[in-house]
Formats: structure tokens, sequence, C-alpha cells
């Protein structure tokens, strides 16, 4: 027998909202000391109501457009029941069978693969977040509900991601995409990004095709990085292909946490279903109308990740993999956006202007910035300052060697390009006279190795060089002064 995984993703975002989901508290959560940032509301005192916040509503209605869904023209809120300790009111207010949207998709550029591959979406739906345990060294379990009640986007994928590889490209693009709407910072370290796979393995024949139905499926939990998910869905994979080929398959829907110190999954409980949690209507929250909603909102989308990429191509000549480095930083794809505009009459006088701009943005430009731990939104550098820099250096009035140099002290000042090639006397030598005046007196100044050269030491051609970058600061292009030298000893 040959088996292929079925996976789906239950993705659950946090929504960048100042106050909570029901109440007025704040959500900022990772710097507050535990249980401040709480009040009788989401503590669940009794005789309190939830009010929904209207922001957490305008995002989810935003994401759930974004994620090409249909948004539900009548929703509601609902009652999940189950105890834990995390949870004070011994249910939490979700969506059940009206969420926000439904029948979504989203298409990604796989690692390997030639085509996209897309990925439905079953849906997506509005809840409150839980606690947060904390296992103490002293063998007790104290609970911090700074984090109950926080505002959470729950996206629950279909079956149709086959490989780790996939669950990966679909993260990374769903974090992107909250991040370009700027409904979540989605940072997975801080719980703001939060991802369960559902795995099983269904038989197939030689030619890939299914055969039989969908078979009993493992949640995994406690997933808190990328890598974590993508090492969890490896070593799941080969788990239960060992208990398929002993013939003892999975026969129940268990839940199994990633063990990363382990790298292995540790099997946690039996599974519970829709019927468990004893899902109905939350009385104390009046229906949704969201047709009106999801119209207005409709038209303050901006443009989405994927139609980024495919105009930095298109328009400013982008390679595939250049386009989508850069739209995976927002702020580094508007900073490549308002230099080019500053390009836009040079780059059409001088098409290699845009080759210049991604390679200095993505190799040169990037370290200098990785080196100083700092993020290109708050640089000192310009768009219009590294626009002239970059055009400086398709004019060949300053060299790639001196130009690293250059940007440097341009990133350390917020100088323009000019008063920095002044200021470090980097201004390039185009002057044919001048340079020969410079290269005669090399050749006056080193007799012995003259000779050397014309009875066949050849190499000594790179002291010579080496001797006319410093006497110029590297403010001559190489190429040139490499012809000036073989002219002066011919």
């Amino acid at each position: 027998m040959r088996f292929l995984p079925v996976i789906g993703l239950e993705t659950h975002v946090q929504l960048s909202t100042k106050t909570k989901l029901f109440c007025g508290c704040s959500t900022n959560i990772n710097d507050a000391s535990p249980n401040t940032n709480v009040c009788p509301i989401c503590l669940a005192h009794p005789g309190t109501l939830p009010v929904p916040n209207e922001q957490a509503l305008r995002y989810a209605v935003l994401l759930g457009l974004a994620l090409n869904g249909n948004i539900t023209a009548h929703s509601k809120f609902d009652r999940k029941h189950y105890f834990y300790p995390d949870l004070p009111k011994a249910y939490q207010i979700s969506q059940f069978d009206l969420p926000v949207m439904r029948n979504g998709y989203v298409d990604l550029e796989v690692p390997g693969r030639s085509e996209p591959v897309r990925v439905g979406l079953e849906r997506m739906h509005l809840e409150e977040d839980a606690g947060k345990n904390i296992h103490g060294a002293d063998a007790h379990t104290y609970v911090d509900f700074n984090r109950g009640g926080a505002p959470l986007c729950e996206i629950v994928t279909k079956p149709d991601i086959h490989s780790a590889a996939e669950a990966k490209a679909y993260l990374y693009e769903l974090r992107l995409l909250v991040r370009t709407l700027g409904v979540s910072d989605a940072d997975m370290e801080k719980g703001q990004l939060r991802c369960d796979v559902n795995i099983s393995l269904r038989e197939v024949d030689d030619e890939d095709n299914w055969i039989g139905p969908l078979n009993t499926k493992t949640e995994l939990k406690n997933l808190n990085s990328f890598r974590a998910v993508e090492r969890a869905i490896a070593y799941e994979i080969s788990r239960q292909t060992k208990l398929w080929e002993a013939g003892t398959p999975p026969t129940k829907t268990t839940t199994r946490g990633w063990n990363d110190a382990a790298m292995r999954t540790d099997e946690q409980r039996v599974k519970e279903d829709a019927a468990d949690y004893r899902f109905f209507p939350e009385p104390d929250i009046p229906p949704l109308e969201l047709e009106s909603l999801a119209a207005e909102m409709k038209l303050l989308m901006p443009e989405l990740p994927a139609a980024k990429r495919a105009r930095f191509m298109a328009e400013f000549g982008f390679k595939a993999d250049d386009a989508r480095q850069i739209v995976e930083d927002p702020a580094l794809a508007n900073f490549t956006e308002a230099v080019y505009s500053e390009l836009l009459t040079d780059l059409e006088a001088s098409p290699k202007l845009s080759k210049l701009l991604s390679s200095w943005l993505l190799t040169k430009l990037a370290a200098l910035l990785a080196d100083r731990k700092i993020e290109i939104s708050s640089a000192k550098l310009t768009p219009a300052n590294f626009a002239e820099f970059l055009t400086l250096i398709a004019n060949n009035q300053l060299t790639a060697a001196k130009g690293l140099e250059v940007l440097s002290a341009m990133l350390e000042h917020g100088w323009s390009a000019p008063h920095t090639m002044e200021s470090l006397g980097a201004v390039k030598i185009n002057n044919g006279s001048e340079l020969k005046t410079i290269v005669d007196d090399i050749i006056v100044k080193n007799p012995n190795e003259v000779t050397r050269y014309k009875h066949g030491e050849t190499k000594l051609l790179q002291f010579f060089l080496g001797q006319l970058m410093r006497a110029t600061k590297g403010n001559v292009d190489p190429d040139l002064a490499t012809q000036s030298i073989l002219d002066a000893l011919a």
C-alpha cells in the first residue's frame, strides 16, 4: 500500500485591537504583570454582560474578504462549553454554524513546485481567547487571565495540504497577509499566531489517485514556531506510516502534543467532537448583520501580497525570488515603492537601475541593516537618498567598491549621497589624464616590478592594481584601472 498525507490546519490569529473582544481591558498582554488586565466581564463575574468589539468585527470581515471567502450576511456568536482552569465562564464565546466567513482559499508558491497550490478554507470565525496556564517549578499550575478574552480569528482549512512544505508555505502566506492588512502582528513567539495540525494518511494508487475514504485523523498541538510545525508533521507522517505498515492504524481521533526537546509527538487525550461542546446561541449578544459592513470593508482592501508580487515583477522587472523576498516585509515593500517612484524617470533611460535596485536592496543594504540590528522603517536612509545613490552607481560616478562605504555612512548619518561622497573623498576618477598621471607615478616608483612583469611575471598585474586602488582610494572603475595599467606597461 502507498499513502499520502492529508493535512488540515486550524490557525488562531490574535487581532491587534487595543481592547479585548467583549470588554474594555487592554490587550497589551506581554508587558503586563499577571492578572492585571482583567475585569469582572472577562473574569465572568455574575451579572456581567459582554459587548462585542466593533474594531475586531471590522478586522474579521476584512480578513475574510482577503481570504477570498463568502461573508455570512446573518452571523451570530455561540457558547462552546468545556471545563478547564483557563476558562472562567466554563464556556467560550465562539461561533458554530454561522461564522463570519465560509469557503475561502489561499494560493501558495511552494518551493520545488512549478505550479501554485490552492488551499481551500472551510471557515473563519471570531472567538475569545482563553487564559494561560503556567506550570511552576513548585509543581503547582498557575493561571494568568490577561490573555483571556483577547479577540481571535480561527481559520480552518480544508484537507488540501499534503506535505510539511505546503503547511509551512501556507502559514508564511497567512502571516504576511494579516500583517499586510494590519489586523495582527502574527508573532508566533508571542502567541499572536497559533496553529493546530490535523493529519491522517490516505491510500493512493500508483498514479497518486485517492483510494477509499478519509481515515482517522490526529490533532497536533503545542506548535509555537514554523520549524515546530514542519518537524511535527514530518514526525507524525513517519509515525502513522509505521502504524499502517504494522496493520495497527489509528482508530480514534486523538490529540498529541509536540515535544520539541525529544523531537516527537506525545498522546494527550481523545479528541472531543462538536456534540461534546454543547454549542448553543449566545443569548447575551444579538445576531450580527454583516452585509453592509462587508461592502464597506471591501472598499478599504489594500493591495494583497500575491498581487503585489506580480506587479513588482511586471512593473519593476524584479525576478520572482526578489519580488517574494521584498513583499514578505511590508515596510521593505513600501520603501521599495518609494525608491522606484523616485527612479521612475531614470529607469526609462537606464533599465539596469531596476537590477541595481533589487541587488543593492536585498544584499548590501540588508546586510548593513542586519549589522546595526535595525529595520528599514526606522533607518535614517530615505527613499530619495537611496534612489540618488543608485543613480550615481548606474552613471559610473561612484564605484561599487566605494559605494558600500558611502551607503554605510548614509545609513549612519542620514546624509545625501553627494554630501557623503564629498565627506569620504569618494568622487570617482573618470578623467583619463588624471588617471594616467597616477599610473605613470606608480610605474616610476616600482622599476623592479616593471622589469619582472615585462620578463613574464604577469601575476604582478595584481600588484599594480593594488597600488592604483590604494592611490585612488578605490575611486576608479576596476576595468578602467586594469586597462590603464596594461597600456602603461605595454
